[in-house]
């Protein structure tokens, strides 16, 4: 709540703009269509669900448990232009107020990380999704290569607190964002709890050398 209405800007300030590209490549692979359902977890700004949108979907929930991110989301213009394709929902990811096989795409952006049980955010996405939907996320991931790695690492844990402390008045929570990234999961470990919940075909492309990574599974 404390960086809601400083979270786009921080998000171009912390990636240098290329969570604009990340978000682009993540919806070019989700490929919406005009008869698809998007679940969005995590969305409460609006990014994803916008541009599964512009690109012909047919309608989004955005739930987020933050109902300030909401706000800020729903006064962005795209949230005008999009209106009757658009529904809010504030509540938890590991308990989700969606009927069971209502969704054709649920999507994560950014916000696997901050779940206290993933495995009970995944069984509640297999719960929303149709037989034969998919499942995708974008999160921080693993860095490959090395000295990639060693300069990522000098840009994150000592130089993105301070600049959340100046545009936000906040370092505690980009402090909190960092060890966060720190925590989750490799690639390889995140296909395998997606795996063991029943996802099946699960595939993982890496961007920007592994700084970010897109997880992609499909229900039976």
């Amino acid at each position: 709540e404390s960086v809601s209405q400083k979270y786009d800007i921080m998000n171009d300030l912390m990636s240098l703009g290329v969570h604009r590209l990340w978000k682009e490549g993540f919806v070019d692979w989700m490929a919406p269509n005009s008869n698809q359902h998007l679940v969005d977890l995590a969305g409460g700004t609006g990014d994803i669900a916008f541009q599964f949108l512009k690109r012909g979907g047919k309608h989004v929930s955005i739930v987020d448990i933050n109902e300030e991110m909401i706000k800020v989301g729903k006064q962005r213009k795209e949230s005008c232009s999009f209106n009757n394709k658009i529904s809010w929902l504030a509540c938890d990811a590991e308990k989700l107020s969606l009927k069971n096989e209502c969704a054709d795409l649920v999507s994560i952006s950014f916000g696997l990380r901050n779940v206290t049980n993933r495995e009970a955010v995944l069984n509640e996405v297999l719960r929303v999704l149709k037989p034969g939907g998919r499942f995708m996320c974008l999160e921080f991931s693993k860095v490959k290569p090395a000295i990639l790695k060693s300069l990522y690492d000098v840009w994150s844990f000592n130089l993105i607190p301070l600049v959340g402390e100046k545009v936000t008045g906040d370092k505690d929570s980009y402090k909190y964002l960092v060890e966060s990234i720190r925590r989750f999961p490799s690639q390889e470990s995140l296909i395998e709890l997606m795996q063991s919940v029943g996802f099946i075909s699960v595939k993982v492309r890496n961007l920007s050398g592994g700084i970010v990574a897109i997880h992609s599974g499909w229900k039976i």
